[in-house]
């Protein structure tokens, strides 16, 4: 029993040691642990004494991710740190879940975005890397067939099969995008992958054939307003984003205020309607103009000399990636001379 006590004193040096350096429980927004850390939500950064908390005992290592400060203690012992300081600060026990929750809204605005990006993208990359290594396979394949290294009936079944599916993530990835997008949003991810595919609609002329067959057709949209190229969005990233955070922002506010008998008919019907038509006649043209804007831009840097337009392409190169802008090159924009 008096060793229990003496540990129970040690763990509440430790925990008040921790709440000293941080800048006091003032400065504590919230608190989870884990397996081996403890999770500390602060407000302001400039008031920790990292150094300090290292050379706390039994502390293992110290380190800021997530809008978090992680403190290392390892099993069972942040347990016991966590119990007393809890108790010290009067802080509820928060999952970890939550606690991202709230380190996120801590963040600025840019970092947001990021982290939304992120939490898009992040599960998509599975297919991706399927995909891309399939591609990768292929091409290998027949740059040895064409070389004469293997001899390969490239006509068998499996061939043609890995090939057509090295590329099915690429071709559907807005609609991948679409129902990531609303899970991270809050709506439905079956309607956020339908607006992908009123993005992708047959009826729609194929992005890619833009560069040599011109816009096709236009569509007069808002009551004769304006026209639209009745052009799909493959290669698009951005626009379906954008489309998708709109499409469960109307969403929720139609859970709100359409009546529960008619919910199920209603909500899902007025959602599709309006997110489609202001993504084709608004939110596409919008984002396509500035991608293509900063398209020319980035062609521009590309002609800098002395080799400085390819050091600063390479800077941001991730960037352009990210946003499907990589892919636009020879005049594949379809956006879109009116």
């Amino acid at each position: 029993m008096g060793n229990n006590k003496v540990e129970k004193t040690h763990y509440k040096e430790i925990a008040q040691q921790i709440i000293n350096e941080i800048g006091t429980s003032e400065n504590l927004i919230s608190a989870a642990y884990c397996a081996t850390r403890l999770r500390l939500v602060i407000k302001s950064n400039e008031k920790v004494n990292k150094e300090a908390i290292e050379n706390i005992d039994g502390v293992k290592g110290v380190f800021f991710a997530s809008g978090q400060i992680q403190v290392i203690f390892g099993t069972v012992v942040v347990n016991k740190v966590y119990e007393e300081f809890a108790q010290l600060t009067g802080q509820g026990e928060v999952s970890k879940e939550e606690l991202k929750q709230v380190a996120s809204a801590n963040d600025n605005k840019f970092k947001k975005i990021i982290k939304t990006l992120g939490d898009v993208f992040v599960p998509i990359i599975p297919a991706i890397v399927a995909g891309g290594l399939m591609m990768g396979l292929t091409e290998s394949i027949n740059f040895c067939v064409n070389n004469g290294y293997l001899a390969i009936d490239t006509s068998a079944s499996w061939y043609v099969f890995l090939a057509m599916f090295s590329n099915a993530a690429y071709i559907f990835l807005p609609i991948l995008i679409g129902f990531s997008s609303a899970k991270v949003f809050g709506g439905n991810q079956f309607l956020g992958a339908v607006i992908a595919m009123i993005m992708l609609h047959p009826d729609l002329q194929n992005a890619w054939t833009v560069a040599s067959e011109g816009v096709l057709r236009n569509q007069s949209v808002w009551f004769g307003l304006y026209e639209i190229p009745m052009v799909a969005y493959q290669g698009h990233v951005i626009p379906i984003v954008i489309a998708v955070y709109i499409m469960s922002f109307i969403e929720n506010k139609l859970h709100k205020i359409v009546p529960e008998m008619i919910d199920l008919f209603v909500t899902p019907l007025v959602t599709i309607f309006i997110t489609g038509y202001l993504t084709l006649t608004l939110v596409g043209p919008v984002f396509v103009f500035l991608e293509n804007s900063l398209l020319t831009g980035v062609q521009q840097i590309v002609q800098l000399p002395f080799g400085i337009g390819g050091f600063v392409i390479g800077g941001i190169y991730a960037t352009t990636v990210v946003t499907g802008i990589h892919k636009k090159r020879n005049g594949r924009t379809h956006c879109r001379r009116r």
